[in-house]
């Protein structure tokens, strides 16, 4: 009998994955949802404790990507909850509401998270991984570049989707100060969502120099200081671009 060579024996692995993870998301009670919570819980106080369980997983399971889909289930009612809150805070109509939460989670949080794991998946595996003549070479995986947006993803939620909506009052204005407000809070979604990336690939053991994926968070303090100059309030833009509103 002909032994399967090992790209067939990681294909089949990598569907036989696939298919548990759907099975798990199909069928909610197979979910470990106080797990999921606990880790969004500490990856807003210590995300480095969150990608230890990655190790875990890849010792047990051979893989760093999570097998359970219930912290993708949670942060997607987060994401409707988030919605909600903007939808009666702006007045949006229920047709209004829809096709905000749509854009949200199937463009803001898929397609643009798809992007910057497949574009961090190729980084990483073309310029950060180590290479060694004496140990088995390891690649990043597509799903854990997801996985690691995900988690990046949340807290930047939490911010800009949640906490900004209930102070709109400050912040939704031409003042200086609401420009300030404003501004300092997109600065800190931004480096808390480059942080807990960056934390994310340094947690694999075959990296090096992931020290290279904090430099766009200098470039958002960058971007800071030139708003703050020019009077410039991201939030009131992002809210016209949305069409929430006018001025």
């Amino acid at each position: 009998m002909n032994q399967l060579t090992p790209p067939a024996t990681a294909h089949r692995n990598s569907a036989h994955r696939r298919y548990k993870f759907l099975k798990r998301l199909i069928n909610f009670r197979q979910c470990d949802f106080q797990f999921a919570l606990w880790q969004m819980l500490y990856l807003l106080v210590s995300p480095n404790r969150v990608y230890r369980h990655a190790h875990y997983q890849k010792t047990h399971k051979n893989q760093y990507a999570r097998d359970d889909p219930a912290f993708l289930v949670l942060l997607a009612v987060f994401l409707c909850i988030s919605s909600v809150m903007v939808a009666i805070v702006f007045g949006l109509s229920f047709g209004s509401f829809v096709a905000l939460l749509l854009w949200i989670v199937f463009v803001d949080c898929i397609a643009i998270g798809a992007v910057i794991a497949s574009t961090l998946w190729y980084v990483s595996n073309r310029f950060l991984r180590t290479r060694s003549p004496h140990t088995v070479e390891e690649a990043v995986e597509w799903a854990y570049c997801f996985d690691v947006h995900c988690n990046a993803f949340f807290p930047l939620l939490l911010i800009l989707h949640v906490l900004q909506i209930l102070i709109i009052k400050v912040i939704n204005t031409t003042y200086f100060v609401s420009t300030m407000a404003a501004d300092t809070l997109w600065l800190v979604a931004v480096c808390y969502y480059v942080y807990i990336t960056f934390v994310g690939y340094n947690a694999l053991p075959f990296l090096h120099r992931t020290v290279l994926l904090l430099y766009p968070g200098l470039i958002a303090v960058a971007v800071y200081f030139v708003a703050l100059l020019l009077n410039w309030n991201i939030s009131r833009s992002v809210f016209r671009y949305y069409g929430l509103q006018e001025d």
